[in-house]
């Protein structure tokens, strides 16, 4: 068996044993905190109603490509559709794929983020667009209002 393999037959056995409410809390804290630097500090920036600094852009983008790995893997386990409040609706787990897919796209957009934010305004103003369509096309079938 290969390490990789050995890592994914854990991650899944941990998954399992994690109790739904924290399964729940892990992945509401790790949206919250993509949304503080997304919500909070790029798309600010890309509106224009925060300075553009490229340092900070750079750092946030960076930080929200990389919470955009966070919460699909561990934080959505089978049973994890209640036991705690979530918005989270059921058709995650009937239709997994079609999430899996959706997530995807956004860890890509996200990761293309990261890539320009630093570069410059009208770049990243683009980028931030696409990201939030993209994080948007799932809150719309998978996030209860």
């Amino acid at each position: 068996m290969t390490a990789l393999a050995l890592v994914g037959a854990f991650s899944a056995v941990v998954a399992a044993q994690v109790p739904p409410d924290r399964a729940i809390k892990y992945r509401q804290s790790s949206l919250a905190t993509m949304g503080f630097h997304f919500f909070g500090i790029l798309a600010p920036m890309a509106k224009g109603d925060r300075p553009y600094d490229a340092k900070v852009a750079a750092r946030s983008a960076k930080f929200v490509a990389e919470l955009s790995e966070m919460p699909w893997h561990d934080g959505f386990p089978p049973g994890s559709e209640s036991g705690a409040p979530t918005k989270a609706k059921p058709e995650i787990w009937k239709d997994r794929a079609k999430f899996d897919k959706l997530a995807e796209t956004m860890q890509g957009e996200a990761a293309k983020l990261a890539q320009v934010a630093g570069t410059d305004l009208a770049t990243m103003r683009t980028q931030v667009q696409a990201t939030a369509k993209a994080c948007t096309n799932c809150h719309d079938e998978f996030r209860a209002k």
